[in-house]
């Protein structure tokens, strides 16, 4: 039965929880027995709900203006070099340019020591002519002239050191690259290299050196060493192309070694130098820009629409063509 004291709102008449109402670790699961639990405190009953409780201040760093935060020692920036403009590989049907050999003095020593004596050389000379018959037409390239005697021993001959080419209707040869669509004109083009006639066609199986090669670069510069011992100079030649190398090096006993390079970036062509010692040719190439090759060859093309192309010029230019190389092959 409430009396009236009950009623009476006095500084003890309200039984009360202060704080807040925390919902942790399961002490109490039941929430009605939650509910039941006594208050801890007394004091005045209050109609009105109690504000909420304060949160406590979390204190920051006041932000500081981006100059402060960068890093006090003295930076320096470093900028990578603009890109340099890929170089365009020039067309291989660019003329060749044969280069001037220097000649060291090791070399023209190994020379000297081999020298045969002018008997010797004579009666080489009587060899050759016996087995040389009247009538018969040099073999290199581009040549008309016939063997008349001992004294086309002597005779300069000019002639074609490339192969011919015969690519979407244009024939041409590969040291000169002077191309035309005409058969007979291609037939008389005049020789481009001078040198000695070949009276025999040389079996190259026989005929052939196997010479090590290798090369190594560096920044600007390619060299390729040909390890060639006892090289003959008048014998030997190196052609260039911004993207094409050949070597032909001769030796004694009409033996020689040759090989076409297709390179695999471009070259300075005016800068490119060749020393022959007495063991090696050296070949010093400037790089037409200065960055690291990958390999020194151009990596080789599919052989099937290669071999399909020369297929269909070939049955294009009939028979005067397989004439031609039939006579030229006859010894």
């Amino acid at each position: 039965k409430l009396t009236l004291r009950s009623w009476t709102n006095s500084d003890d008449a309200c039984a009360c929880h202060p704080g807040v109402p925390i919902f942790h670790d399961r002490r109490t699961t039941d929430f009605s027995d939650f509910l039941s639990i006594v208050g801890c405190a007394k004091r005045r009953h209050n109609s009105e709900k109690p504000p909420e409780p304060v949160k406590p201040e979390v204190k920051t760093t006041e932000k500081k203006e981006l100059p402060e935060l960068k890093p006090k020692f003295q930076e320096h920036i470093i900028q990578a070099p603009k890109p340099i403009e890929a170089i365009k590989r020039s067309s291989p049907d660019g003329p060749m340019t044969n280069l001037e050999l220097k000649i060291s003095a090791s070399l023209k020593q190994a020379l000297d020591k081999l020298k045969l004596s002018s008997e010797n050389e004579e009666d080489k000379k009587r060899k050759k002519t016996d087995e040389i018959k009247i009538g018969i037409s040099c073999k290199n390239g581009g040549c008309s002239k016939t063997y008349r005697g001992l004294e086309s021993l002597e005779e300069v001959c000019v002639y074609h050191s490339g192969v011919p080419i015969f690519h979407e209707g244009m024939k041409y040869w590969s040291c000169c690259r002077r191309k035309t669509s005409d058969f007979n004109t291609f037939l008389a083009q005049e020789g481009c290299t001078t040198g000695k006639h070949m009276w025999a066609k040389k079996d190259a199986g026989e005929n052939v050196v196997p010479c090590r090669h290798d090369w190594h670069q560096t920044g600007g510069e390619v060299t390729i060493s040909v390890y060639a011992k006892n090289s003959l100079p008048e014998l030997s030649r190196v052609e260039v192309h911004s993207t094409l190398l050949n070597v032909h090096i001769g030796f004694e006993g009409e033996k020689e070694f040759h090989q076409n390079v297709k390179l695999r970036d471009v070259t300075d062509v005016k800068r490119i130098y060749v020393t022959m010692t007495a063991t090696k040719i050296e070949i010093n190439m400037r790089k037409a820009e200065p960055m690291q090759w990958a390999s020194l060859e151009l990596p080789a093309v599919k052989k099937q629409q290669k071999q399909k192309d020369n297929t269909t010029d070939w049955a294009g230019h009939g028979r005067k063509a397989i004439t031609y190389f039939r006579n030229l092959n006859t010894v």
